[in-house]
């Protein structure tokens, strides 16, 4: 299976509340862009009272499209899935406003350490600063007027990424895991390929039939798009597997032949993804390199 059925219809509806539940409101940020499609999605869950699910980026103009859509209404909670700077900055002005109390899994921090000589990649993506009021355990919930999100840890696309679930209702809000539009990218350090296998396997165990992501629109049929999305990465490390197999030695070279059809613009993010993909190989001892995994190491079979 090459890709999921992936949906590219959406309407972002700029500076407006747009109703996608019962108490739950999309409000989507102006900022496209490859990596965030038409925009961040924040959402209001809740009626007489409400929590804030990714609040977005430092934007006058989605900051003003959320304040008009809370309408006066009380906000207590602001829960943050990770820490990107298109997900998480808008969360202190959120709170210094309102009085809310910011909720996610942590500070902003990598899968694993930088190695000698490595420069992150998406350094200046990460929001440092971000420091929840409660760093939400792994099953805990937190309810409101009501509302009841309960943390699911879903580590990968960052090693502090969490999708919060809706109890009693069976929706999910899945941030950047898992999106209708798009794969999301697992870059070293800050992601892991092996975390993030791991994460869907979690998900495809759980039984939601609605998913909220960060950007696009929701993923209607979760069962049979998460196994899809688990296929397809699958496919993608045995791709880069037979690469290696036929004499390809460096990462520049299999990104050439497994993304011959995607947008050279977009071959730099192919090339931490697989990066990420090598790690994972090399982790299980299924090729070796002259080195430490990097995107400049030279590569063979076990």
């Amino acid at each position: 299976m090459e890709s999921p059925a992936f949906d590219l219809a959406f309407e972002p509806a700029y500076g407006r509340a747009v109703p996608v539940a019962p108490d739950i409101l999309r409000i989507t940020a102006e900022n496209p862009g490859p990596f965030t499609f038409f925009g961040t999605n924040s959402y209001l869950v809740g009626a007489s009272s409400l929590a804030v699910i990714d609040p977005g980026p430092q934007d006058e103009a989605h900051y003003q499209a959320l304040m008009a859509a809370i309408g006066g209404r009380e906000v207590t909670h602001i829960f943050v899935s990770h820490t990107h700077r298109d997900h998480s900055p808008l969360a202190r002005r959120l709170k210094a406003e309102t009085g809310a109390v910011m909720v996610g899994q942590g500070p902003h921090r990598p899968a694993r350490r930088l190695r000698e000589g490595e420069v992150n990649p998406f350094a200046e993506s990460s929001d440092t600063s971000f420091v929840p009021d409660i760093a939400i355990g792994d099953g805990q919930t937190i309810s409101g007027d009501g509302w009841a999100l309960t943390a699911v840890p879903t580590p990968g696309h960052t090693a502090n990424h969490a999708a919060f679930a809706l109890e009693g209702r069976d929706i999910l809000f899945s941030g950047d895991h898992v999106m209708a539009w798009s794969t999301s990218i697992v870059a070293p350090p800050d992601g892991s390929m092996a975390d993030y296998m791991a994460s869907l396997d979690r998900l495809i165990a759980r039984d939601d039939r609605l998913l909220l992501p960060g950007h696009g629109g929701p993923v209607k049929e979760p069962a049979t798009f998460l196994r899809a999305l688990k296929a397809h990465r699958l496919s993608r490390e045995q791709a880069v597997l037979a690469r290696v197999a036929a004499g390809d030695r460096q990462i520049a070279e299999m990104v050439k032949a497994i993304y011959r059809d995607t947008d050279p613009k977009l071959h730099g993010a192919a090339a931490l993804s697989v990066l990420a993909h090598i790690e994972h190989l090399m982790e299980r001892g299924a090729i070796v390199a002259d080195g430490p995994p990097s995107l400049a190491a030279r590569y063979r079979p076990a």
